[in-house]
């Protein structure tokens, strides 16, 4: 029966209507996991020398200091990026074909994932430095086997809080709330925390708690799926009760408003959508890795006007990207109405500029670290309203991508997102206002650096006009290709 649902899974895969994307993508992926793969490798064979190097402690006691953070860290990555692979189970149900199987096989499919995988490359080589340096053999056994059985833990716990988007959330303000407090030395959590990854060290035999924990959580989520395998429950279309909401005082933009009505409902009431909001929210604090000076690699004069742009326009980039994606459920139906493409794109563009200028707005906090911390931000603010918000709808015409509202996974992106022209078009969005404010940086200094780049942003507004008439022709000519898009499931 497993060979049966491999052959399947090979059958979708080169039968699907994006196999020349899949096998791009795939490629550059092999790539991108091999580079990783080799970091990770590097990183764990030479952490255990840097750490009694420039620590001058116990390396295994300082890697266990930091480990909490990075189980939580890999379950809130899991959550935003990996999507369980469940097979496609309806038509399954219609085949003598045991349920049990069926679920089994799907969750048995996750546990070889990048996401599981990965960590063996930095823990399995740092384990056999520890080894080679004289630690015992059991221990450094038991200590291994423990966090691996938390991690692959991780895998089964995300499909629980892929349903719980408010329990994701609270446990990353805390994270986060531990982390900043860790920084500013006032809580170290850690000090709490690394006695437990050490008795581990210290009494291998307690391995089999963790290991305990991840069958649990096997077991818990088998029973999950097994519960819900009914097209009438489990696999059914949920379906909400709608709740009549006016947004009057958005009629005074006239034929916009409508549109605007439909994005902000869209917005309030969809897991995608939501999760999308959430992560521009994360992106008001991309900044603290730059004006803080926490990160000597990102201490540079240009590194503030690319933190500048990515504070200011989280929403900017995350929502703007996926235009017309949002729609896709009825872009067909909106197609086939008397629809100015001009008044679609206008609507989107004023919602990402208002955005922007609440994210300039609540980030006003760096403030704190200067007064140019600040003006790099509205330098990017001002870019961003003149000139990304024009780029991401171009690149919007390219992205074939049908989205699922419902749920939550890929808020960063998605395979059909990537491809020459949008790669293109991230160039003006990013480099070129770098490069714009090193010609002012070294002529007359950092702020007419950033005043060159915000003059940038105000001549793309007084050409907006003009702007959104070749975007409109765009969207014109990729327009069938889009609705063909739009129909493909696989």
């Amino acid at each position: 029966m497993i060979k049966h649902f491999l052959s399947l899974e090979w059958k979708s895969f080169f039968r699907s209507a994006s196999f020349k994307v899949n096998v791009v993508l795939k490629m550059a992926l092999a790539f991108s996991s091999l580079f990783m793969v080799a970091s990770f490798l590097s990183l764990g064979i030479g952490a255990y020398y840097l750490i009694e190097e420039h620590f001058n402690q116990d390396p295994l006691r300082i890697v266990n200091q930091m480990l909490v953070f990075y189980v939580v860290f890999d379950l809130v990555f899991r959550y935003f990026f990996q999507k369980m692979p469940i097979i496609n189970i309806k038509p399954l149900l219609y085949l003598p074909i045991k349920k049990n199987k069926i679920v089994s096989f799907g969750l048995i499919k996750t546990m070889p994932s990048f996401y599981n995988v990965i960590h063996t490359f930095f823990f399995l080589p740092f384990s056999f430095v520890l080894v080679k340096e004289g630690y015992p053999i059991s221990q450094v056994l038991g200590w291994y086997l423990a966090l691996t059985a938390m991690l692959f833990s991780n895998n089964f716990i995300n499909v629980f809080i892929s349903n719980k988007d408010l329990l994701l959330y609270i446990l990353l303000v805390i994270f986060l709330g531990f982390g900043v407090l860790k920084y500013y030395d006032v809580l170290d959590i850690s000090s709490f925390t690394a006695p437990l990854f050490q008795i581990f060290y210290d009494r291998p035999f307690l391995a089999v708690v963790p290991s305990l924990w991840l069958i649990f959580f096997y077991v818990m989520a088998f029973h999950y799926y097994r519960r819900n395998l009914y097209l009438d429950s489990g696999l059914a279309k949920k379906v909400d009760v709608a709740h009549t909401q006016d947004l009057a005082w958005l009629n005074r933009f006239g034929s916009l408003s409508v549109f605007l009505k439909n994005d902000i409902k869209l917005i309030k009431r969809n897991k995608r959508s939501r999760s999308t909001l959430f992560m521009s929210v994360l992106f008001l604090f991309y900044g603290l890795m730059f004006f803080t000076g926490g990160v000597e690699a990102y201490s540079g004069p240009f590194w503030r006007v690319f933190a500048g742009i990515f504070v200011s326009g989280g929403f900017l980039f995350s929502f703007g990207q996926f235009v017309p994606s949002w729609d896709s459920a009825y872009y067909p139906l909106m197609m086939s109405q008397n629809i100015r493409y001009k008044a679609y794109l206008n609507s989107k563009w004023y919602l990402m500029v208002a955005a922007t200028g609440v994210s300039t707005l609540l980030a006003s906090f760096y403030l704190y670290f200067g007064w140019q911390a600040y003006l790099a931000i509205i330098a990017g603010a001002i870019y961003n309203v003149g000139i990304n918000g024009y780029m991401v709808l171009w690149g919007g015409a390219y992205v074939k991508t049908p989205i699922d509202l419902a749920s939550g996974k890929k808020a960063f992106g998605d395979k059909k997102s990537f491809n020459a022209k949008t790669v293109l078009l991230t160039i003006p969005k990013v480099l070129l206002p770098m490069l714009v404010y090193a010609i002012g940086h070294f002529t007359l200094g950092d702020t007419f650096g950033l005043v060159l780049v915000m003059l940038l942003g105000v001549l793309g507004l007084l050409f907006k006009n003009k702007v959104f008439k070749a975007i409109e022709k765009v969207y014109k000519k990729e327009k069938y290709k889009t609705l063909a898009a739009y129909k493909q499931t696989n």
